[in-house]
């Protein structure tokens, strides 16, 4: 199964307050372990939400609303995606994880919607579509 992990953000994070030559170490050796366990997939910090924008839907309207964005709490600051067993193989990657943050933190693990729980409304239309970009998005 495929899933998020996300850093959620912090005070220190979303003023841009970068991690110490420690903590950049332990998160490389870190990423190494997830890469040479075959888990990591891919992954990267943010900057703070003040460097970013949201699109808000109504209908056919759409505004742009530029960072920073309030509730930090509810922020992400940095994300992987990994390919585990199961959930509980990711805790335990998480829980060998260094403390990303500089004080207090918290990591959310999220499962990934893989295509196959579209398989009942998926149209042939469709998959071919599907199929056309993720081809293309490949060889990026």
């Amino acid at each position: 199964m495929r899933v998020v992990v996300f850093v959620k953000a912090t005070t220190d994070s979303e003023q841009g307050t970068m991690p110490s030559t420690e903590l950049l170490e332990a998160m490389t050796r870190y990423n190494e372990q997830l890469i040479e366990a075959g888990i990591m997939l891919g992954g990267d910090g943010l900057q703070p939400s003040a460097s970013g924008k949201r699109i808000a839907f109504s209908g056919s309207n759409r505004s742009v609303i530029d960072g920073p964005f309030a509730e930090t709490k509810e922020l992400v600051a940095g994300y992987w995606i990994w390919q585990v067993k199961d959930m509980d193989e990711a805790v335990e990657w998480v829980k060998r994880c260094p403390n990303p943050m500089l004080g207090d933190s918290e990591i959310e693990i999220r499962p990934v919607i893989e295509m196959e729980a579209f398989d009942e409304i998926m149209t042939p239309e469709i998959q071919e579509i599907y199929d056309r970009n993720l081809a293309n998005s490949s060889k990026r």
